[in-house]
């Protein structure tokens, strides 16, 4: 079986996932409704702002699915109105957000039509760790030079 596409490299085992993750934020990307912003508001913290006038609390939800942090707005039709002109239309929206491991939403806040919803990315630290090897003729692990003796 060959592998294409951007992580088709035999030197990248296991990262299948990060090209469907690819594939999916290219699609979701082509909506520009509603408009949204992204903020660096501090060293490890992120601001995501969308502008959503005309909603309330009860029309938007905020929900992290799997690695994805996803943002929905749902608007009902109000029974009864005439309009002469009508340039608001209300309209259902879905916005999605890949997060990279590790981030965290520390709250979300609705004001003056626009939400925002904070991102803590925490540091990471590299480990290094060592892999004993086995000795298959053997049959036991080999020491490694401070085990032995």
């Amino acid at each position: 079986m060959t592998r294409n596409g951007y992580f088709g490299s035999p030197f990248l085992l296991g990262f299948d996932h990060f090209e469907r993750l690819l594939e999916r934020t290219t699609k979701s990307a082509s909506d520009g409704y509603p408009p949204y912003n992204i903020e660096q508001i501090g060293p490890d913290l992120l601001r995501i702002t969308l502008a959503v006038a005309g909603f309330s609390l009860e029309d938007l939800e905020v929900v992290t699915e799997e690695n994805q942090l996803v943002i929905r707005g749902r608007q009902t039709e109000i029974a009864g109105k005439t309009f002469l002109h009508r340039g608001i239309a209300a309209r259902q929206f879905q916005r999605a957000f890949v997060l990279a491991d590790g981030i965290m939403i520390t709250g979300a806040e609705l004001k003056n039509g626009l939400l925002s919803i904070e991102l803590a990315r925490p540091q990471t630290e590299g480990i290094t760790r060592k892999i004993d090897i086995m000795d298959a003729s053997a049959g036991t692990p080999a020491l490694a030079e401070g085990d032995r003796q």
